[in-house]
């Protein structure tokens, strides 16, 4: 397997962990299943879209799939640290998601700008 192909599949897997991940700390959550709900969807969509992308029709479908991945990974941001701010997350907790986040918003980064300049 090449190293490319090496890197897609590590980003699917690290997608679909951080999903569960995301999904198993807001079903601790009480009294907030309005944001939690929004975490959850945010976040499995980084997966989702990074998944659709391996189909992708063409180069312009396969950067907007991870594009679309990008701006989810923005969102999910955000809902971690509206429930941080909520005192629904502790400070490790938060940090750590919010690590793991930027781990996967810096791969999507690099991923579409690899692809945008391959013609």
């Amino acid at each position: 397997m090449i190293k490319t192909e090496q890197n897609k599949n590590r980003l699917r897997e690290e997608t679909i962990n951080f999903a569960i991940e995301i999904s198993d700390v807001c079903e601790e959550i009480k009294g907030c299943s309005v944001y939690t709900n929004q975490l959850i969807r945010c976040s499995s969509s980084i997966g989702a879209n990074v998944f659709e992308a391996k189909y992708a029709q063409s180069r312009a479908d396969f950067v907007n799939k991870l594009e679309i991945a990008l701006k989810e990974s923005f969102e999910t941001e955000y809902w971690i640290e509206l429930l941080y701010r909520k005192s629904k997350l502790s400070e490790d907790m938060y940090k750590s998601l919010k690590n793991k986040c930027g781990k996967l918003r810096r791969k999507l980064i690099s991923s579409v700008t690899t692809a945008k300049s391959k013609k």
